[in-house]
């Protein structure tokens, strides 16, 4: 598989959320949006990247929501990973569809449905040219899928984090509900968790922190228009998190 000439980063963990998945359904996979991300991943991988995915389940359901009205927060945190597990599937599918090879790796042990996660096989995959995607979260609850992405980025020795949301990048507050809202170009692991700035929590954050991998914080738009290589030649359309 040839190198990507326009990046230094060869191999990228992409974590993308559920919602992508809707295109303006209420809830619930949109075949239509699925090819249309599938197509995108594809074109981002024969540039030259080796390329991890991590897909939120918010789509279908969110633990969270039903902890808040008395569930039990372990259980409704699996319920939550289990719906990664069906967007893992759908994308997957999507990618097979447009010619691109993909695995699914579950952090939940579901052997009739997608294989087990290991490392290995992981590493494998990935070196063999093939889009592998995570899914079940880490396996436990009460962690979101950024520390997932955090987690699975160290293991796999990813060169950069890629967090595809619905604005362009950090600011210093939610730029939908405030006007004058200010966008970083830059952070450090260490401004973005004194700030308390919430597009990923303390514990993904430091994670990469501890393992050196950056994160680059951008808008979905761009990656469902193809344009994610263009995104790491140039940081500077998202928001660009490291040690400097």
């Amino acid at each position: 598989m040839p190198k990507s000439s326009v990046s230094p980063y060869q191999r990228v963990l992409l974590k993308i959320s559920g919602e992508m998945l809707m295109e303006g359904q209420p809830f619930g996979v949109n075949a239509l949006a699925c090819q249309a991300l599938a197509e995108a991943i594809k074109n981002f991988k024969t540039q030259g990247f080796e390329v991890g995915l991590v897909v939120g389940g918010g789509n279908i359901f969110r633990g969270v929501n039903l902890s808040a009205i008395g569930m039990q927060r372990s259980p409704a945190d699996q319920m939550g990973m289990l719906a990664t597990l069906i967007n893992g599937i759908a994308l997957q599918q999507a990618l097979q569809s447009v010619g691109c090879t993909a695995r699914v790796l579950s952090a939940l042990e579901c052997p009739r449905v997608a294989e087990t996660y290991t490392w290995r096989a992981a590493m494998q995959y990935l070196a063999g040219g093939e889009v592998v995607i995570f899914v079940g979260g880490t396996g436990n609850p009460y962690f979101t899928t950024d520390t997932a992405a955090a987690l699975r980025a160290s293991e796999i020795q990813a060169n950069i984090l890629l967090k595809a949301t619905k604005v362009d990048g950090i600011y210093n507050k939610d730029p939908v509900k405030h006007s004058d809202a200010v966008k970083y170009p830059t952070l450090t692991y260490s401004q973005m968790l004194a700030e308390k700035l919430e597009v990923m929590d303390a514990t993904s954050v430091a994670l990469c922190r501890s393992n050196a991998i950056p994160i680059l914080v951008f808008n979905m738009h761009l990656l469902k228009a193809g344009k994610v290589a263009e995104v790491l030649a140039n940081p500077q359309l998202g928001t660009l998190v490291s040690g400097n």
